[in-house]
This record gives C-alpha cells, structure tokens and sequence, in this order.
C-alpha cells in the first residue's frame, strides 16, 4: 500500500505538513472541517502545493517528520524543486 506525504497551503499562508494511505480522501477532509480541532479548520479553504508516495507507513512518518522540522523557506525550496502534484491524485 502507498503512504503519501502532503503539504498543503492554507487560506492564511501557512503551510501544513501531514500523510495518507488515500489523499483525495484526506484533502477533503481538511476542506470540509471534520475535525474542528485541526489545525486546518479555521484555515479552510486549503490547496494542496506538493506531495510525495512512498512505499511504506514507516517511510511515509519518517518523511513527515523530516519536513516538519524543516522551516519556510525550506518547504519551500522542496515545492520550487517538485511541481508535478498530480501523480499523488491519480
């Protein structure tokens, strides 16, 4: 099963990092505010900006983890370097 890592935009420019089994699914989610005490829910609406499928649930926390500890400009140096979203979607 493929994991996905995702970095979405939110309405009020920050940047949020999370990861799925299915990410149709989850953006949803985030845009449908399911969850009111998410991060996301007062952000709404969001966009996706980047992705990344990885083999395996562990890669997949081990990655999120690496991009969190990361700050803005370093996102966004990893968006600029992998514009091609749409595989994620398929």
């Amino acid at each position: 099963m493929a994991y996905y890592v995702y970095i979405l935009e939110c309405a009020d420019g920050t940047y949020y990092t999370g990861m799925t089994s299915n990410l149709k699914r989850r953006l949803n989610q985030h845009n449908n505010g399911s969850n009111k005490r998410a991060y996301t829910y007062s952000r709404r609406p969001v966009r996706l900006v980047w992705c990344e499928e990885l083999a395996s649930r562990d890669d997949a926390k081990q990655r999120e983890k690496q991009i969190k500890r990361g700050n803005r400009r370093r996102k966004n140096a990893l968006m600029q370097a992998r514009l091609e979203i749409g595989d994620c979607l398929d």
